[in-house]
């Protein structure tokens, strides 16, 4: 029995469903069935996110967020502020701005990554800040500014959670309107010589950061300014600035770089999020397989993946996807996905959590199942890799890909004769091997030098594209493949969360053809 048919059968009953959020691989947040409730939801929502009062179908009564509770966002502070030595420590951390296409259109709004991790909060015009104090009962105190209520503005914009209910959801010492933020950080950033401010978006912000991105980030000002949107914030603007201004250099750090190493090993209630999102995705991988047939439209295919996805709770896709048809799969991140897929073709598919290639037709060609056998093993062998135990980095994982696909190129027809250099084979496969993933796409961490850990997720993603030139067997010319695995880390084993989607050679053709009981919806 086929690998896919066992996991047919096992899975016959279960409703998929599928962070983020955070990256996270689908969206932020999953949709979950409870029992039904004894009494009606509240409707309107009268907070400004889904809560179990309102949204039981997705927030259990101890939660925050879906799957996420209260008990896990104070543990997450708590580890935070007791990982630094100084008793004169300060923790500042911007909620997301909203991000507008053109005059006041705005796009969906997304929290940014680092504060939802810390507080759920789901609203934009806000900030948190944590200040170490040994004698309170967590070692910290912890107070969350957000905008009040108002119903003239809820009229347009939706309900808020204002000041009143925000300290209990949120489970933070207390809760201060936005317009205070400025005035209360003096107080504490400046409280002593020696107080050290850890913040959103200081110099150094940033996992891997770069001079391209470090002139996108928000500053200071830019943030309060929008922060004072429909209020009469930016009389505060000055004492602000001037706030951080007379923060010494020396004692003003990123705060994402503290957070990068929590983020990077995964709760067990972040882990069955993640499992439940490889379980849609996989799901939608397939039933999109037995959708894909010549004369479609790569956007198509998009389409009907993210309309899978959505029916099962997505509020949106992780990234925009890719759908490269024939020689487009060249490309690494093609996103045009707007043209017509012909018949022999392969089309290379990255969405949600998953990354599958598949013929258009339903079946290999010859040179197209050797070149994808030859990713496949690397995959296998790569994704075994992934253990504690086994002491390895992302770099030495990448090595052993490398080796693998070589090894595996000189094996097929044509292939034997070349001399494969270094140079070849970074043109055939120019990409790294794998990232952290979680509440974003490409996870925060702390850098691919790092022994994998119980509870990381990661990327297992080799491939391999032969250009158009005659140093290459032409039979392979403008065949791109790539094929991806999440992975959970843990100490002795692993675990693939995307098992659902098809991989083996006979799975995939017998999934486009129709032959194992896969539909496309």
């Amino acid at each position: 029995m086929s690998s896919l048919r066992r996991t047919l059968l096992s899975r016959a009953t279960l409703s998929a469903v599928r962070s983020n959020q955070h990256r996270v691989f689908l969206s932020s947040s999953l949709c979950r069935s409870y029992a039904v409730a004894t009494a009606p939801a509240q409707k309107p929502a009268i907070f400004g996110q889904p809560t179990h009062l309102t949204h039981p179908h997705l927030i259990a009564p101890d939660e925050v967020t879906p799957g996420i509770s209260k008990e896990e966002y104070r543990e997450r502070r708590r580890r935070l502020m007791d990982a630094f030595e100084s008793d004169d420590t300060v923790v500042v951390c911007l909620a997301g701005t909203m991000k507008y296409a053109s005059g006041d259109i705005f796009y969906k709004f997304r929290q940014a990554s680092d504060f939802w991790y810390l507080t759920g909060l789901q609203e934009t015009h806000s900030a948190l800040v944590l200040v170490k104090d040994p004698s309170s009962p967590q070692g910290h105190t912890s107070t969350l500014f957000l905008r009040p209520k108002h119903p003239h503005e809820e009229l347009w914009q939706g309900p808020r959670t204002g000041l009143d209910l925000a300290t209990s959801l949120f489970s933070v010492d207390q809760s201060l309107d936005i317009s205070e933020f400025p005035n209360y950080l003096r107080s504490v950033a400046l409280a002593t010589p020696q107080t050290e401010v850890y913040a959103s978006n200081a110099p150094g912000d940033s996992p891997a950061p770069s001079t391209k991105a470090f002139k996108r980030r928000r500053s200071w000002s830019n943030y309060l300014g929008r922060a004072a949107e429909g209020m009469m914030l930016k009389n505060h603007q000055a004492t602000y600035d001037s706030v951080m201004m007379e923060v010494p250099a020396s004692r003003l750090h990123p705060l994402a770089l503290r957070l990068a190493g929590m983020r990077s090993v995964k709760s067990e209630a972040e882990q069955k999020l993640m499992k439940r999102a490889g379980e849609v995705s996989g799901d939608a991988h397939a039933k999109t397989m037995r959708f894909t047939k010549p004369g479609q439209s790569e956007g198509a295919l998009a389409a009907h993946f993210e309309y899978l996805c959505a029916l099962e709770g997505s509020q949106r896709p992780a990234y925009v996807p890719v759908v490269a048809s024939g020689p487009n799969a060249l490309t690494i991140h093609y996103t045009s996905n707007d043209q017509i897929m012909r018949d022999g073709e392969l089309v290379l598919m990255d969405a949600g959590c998953e990354l599958q290639t598949w013929p258009v037709n339903g079946t290999f060609t010859p040179a197209q199942r050797d070149l994808y056998s030859a990713v496949l093993s690397t995959l296998k062998t790569c994704t075994t890799m992934c253990t504690e135990s086994s002491g390895v980095t992302m770099y030495d994982i990448h090595r052993r890909s490398t080796d693998i696909l070589r090894r595996e190129l000189k094996q097929l027809s044509g292939w034997a004769s070349l001399d494969l250099s270094q140079k070849d084979l970074d043109r055939l496969y120019p990409h790294f091997v794998s990232h952290g993933v979680g509440i974003d796409l490409h996870e925060s961490s702390d850098g691919r030098s790092r022994s994998l850990q119980d509870g990381m997720v990661v990327t297992i993603e080799p491939g391999l594209y032969v250009p158009p030139d005659p140093a290459f067997p032409k039979a392979f010319h403008d065949i791109g493949i790539r094929l991806e695995d999440e992975v959970l880390v843990k100490k002795d084993h692993f675990v693939r969360l995307s098992v659902n989607a098809p991989l083996e050679i006979e799975d995939v053709e017998g999934t486009c053809q129709g032959l194992l009981g896969v539909g496309p919806y």
